[in-house]
C-alpha cells in the first residue's frame, strides 16, 4: 500500500498548464517530440493532428491522472500537497522514465527533502542545451517543493 493518496490540486493543475500552454494542432517540441494539447504526446499525436478545447481538456486530465498515480506510486515518504504538485508537474513534463531514475526520487525516499529539492534545476536542458522555459519551471517546481517543507516545519515545530 502506498504511503501518498493525493490527488492534484487546482494550483498544481494551473503550474502545468501555464508552463504546457495549449496547442491544437500538433507540433514537434524543442527535440523533435510531436505534441499537442497540454504537453500530450503518444503514437497517436502526428503531423496534421489537431483537437478541440475539450479534447486537450481530457488529454490533460488523462495525463496528469497517470502523473498522480505513478508519484503516488514510487515516492516512499510522506508527503504534503505542495511537494506531490510539484514532483506531479515534473513527472508530467520529463515523464515516468526520468523520475524513476532520478538522483531526486533517490533522495526523496532517502527522507533527504533538501538534497531532493536542489535535484529540480538539473533536469533544464532539451538537445544538450539549457532551456530557459524549463529552467522557470524546474524553479517553480522547486519553490512550491520547498514552500511544503516549510509547512512540514511549521508542522512539525508548531
Amino acid at each position: 500500500m502506498s504511503v501518498n493518496n493525493f490527488t492534484y490540486s487546482k494550483d498544481g493543475l494551473t503550474l502545468t498548464e501555464q508552463f504546457e500552454g495549449c496547442e491544437y494542432t500538433a507540433y514537434q517540441d524543442q527535440v523533435g517530440v510531436w505534441t499537442i494539447g497540454y504537453g500530450h504526446t503518444g503514437s497517436g499525436v502526428a503531423a496534421g493532428l489537431t483537437i478541440t478545447q475539450d479534447q486537450a481538456d481530457a488529454l490533460l486530465l488523462s495525463d496528469v491522472a497517470a502523473a498522480c498515480a505513478y508519484v503516488n506510486q514510487v515516492v516512499s515518504i510522506a508527503l504534503v500537497q505542495e511537494e506531490f504538485d510539484a514532483l506531479v508537474d515534473f513527472v508530467f513534463n520529463l515523464g515516468r522514465g526520468a523520475f524513476a531514475g532520478s538522483t531526486l526520487l533517490r533522495e526523496l525516499n532517502a527522507g533527504n527533502f533538501t538534497a531532493a529539492a536542489a535535484q529540480f534545476d538539473a533536469w533544464d536542458h532539451a538537445g544538450g542545451q539549457v532551456v530557459a522555459g524549463l529552467l522557470r519551471r524546474r524553479q517553480a517546481e522547486t519553490d512550491l517543493f520547498e514552500s511544503g517543507l516549510t509547512s512540514q516545519s511549521n508542522v512539525t515545530n508548531g
